[in-house]
């Protein structure tokens, strides 16, 4: 202690001008605009650079365990679309025809892969940054997916980063899902707590369904395209009102293990955003005549 007290009775106008400097530019950064945009910009571009080679460091540890899903992942594809293939043939005997369709759907969408490369778990406003910007593509409201299923909405970019809202925050976009080879639809939330878990609300009555039936995106919304995986169901409630069931879904996407994305760019998004978008316009004018 009184080494502690000699060293700095010894040393305290250098302590004392490190503190004045650190008042005062703290001083500068809030109330001056300029400086506080500056420093911003800034820290968010030194905080992307540093989660970038966190990330990549950690990608390395995981190579031979990413590889080995990714192969299996492959085969059990290449086997399902080998089978899908042949059951078309035998029925429709039209297989170049309805390749060609497939290959028209397909053409509208464009994935960008990407890097996660700082990913929140323990917030009810999770967020997540990515490793691509505006100058790969990337714009607000694109999807997000995985290997696994769904994982979120595109919510702010920059030139070389940007930020998702995932599925687990409470601001999430409502998206719009279905009960795999029912058709019964609802609405995706998550409530907070458990990552593993979200609920599907607004599910008629006499919908039919099982515990373990596979939830998709069904293409309603403008964000994802249909067929993309969001789990299994888990249980089934009343809602509030009684009026549908309220499921608990099982998320197939592991977010404490997320490591490789892909953007999902739909070329016909614009179009669509914009009749839908004439349309409450011209209902907004009718209510008002």
């Amino acid at each position: 202690m009184h080494n502690l007290l000699e060293f700095l009775q010894r040393h305290y106008h250098w302590l004392l001008f490190v503190v004045l400097e650190v008042v005062s530019l703290v001083l500068l950064f809030q109330h001056n605009s300029y400086q506080s945009s500056v420093w911003f910009s800034s820290a968010n571009y030194v905080a992307g650079t540093v989660y970038q080679y966190s990330s990549a460091v950690k990608s390395l540890f995981h190579l031979k365990e990413v590889n080995s899903d990714l192969a299996l992942r492959n085969y059990y594809l290449e086997r399902q679309v080998t089978q899908l293939r042949r059951l078309y043939a035998d029925r429709t005997k039209h297989i170049s025809d309805r390749e060609k369709q497939e290959l028209d759907s397909l053409s509208q969408y464009q994935l960008i892969p990407a890097k996660v490369i700082n990913n929140e778990l323990d917030s009810p406003d999770n967020l997540m940054t990515i490793d691509r910007g505006t100058s790969d593509g990337i714009e607000t409201g694109m999807g997000v997916a995985c290997g696994q299923g769904i994982v979120g909405v595109v919510y702010l970019t920059s030139t070389h980063y940007s930020v998702i809202i995932p599925i687990l925050n409470s601001h999430s976009s409502r998206i719009s899902c279905a009960i795999r080879g029912q058709g019964y639809f609802g609405v995706l939330r998550w409530e907070g707590g458990d990552a593993r878990y979200a609920y599907l609300e607004n599910i008629p009555r006499h919908a039919r369904f099982k515990r373990g039936d596979w939830v998709e995106t069904n293409g309603y919304s403008s964000i994802f395209p249909a067929g993309v995986l969001v789990g299994r169901v888990e249980k089934a409630f009343n809602s509030s009102d009684g009026l549908s069931y309220r499921l608990k879904i099982r998320l197939s996407t592991d977010f404490g293990n997320i490591r490789d994305v892909v953007v999902i760019s739909d070329k016909s998004i614009a179009e669509r955003m914009r009749l839908q978008q004439a349309a409450k316009d011209s209902l907004k004018l009718n209510v008002k005549e």
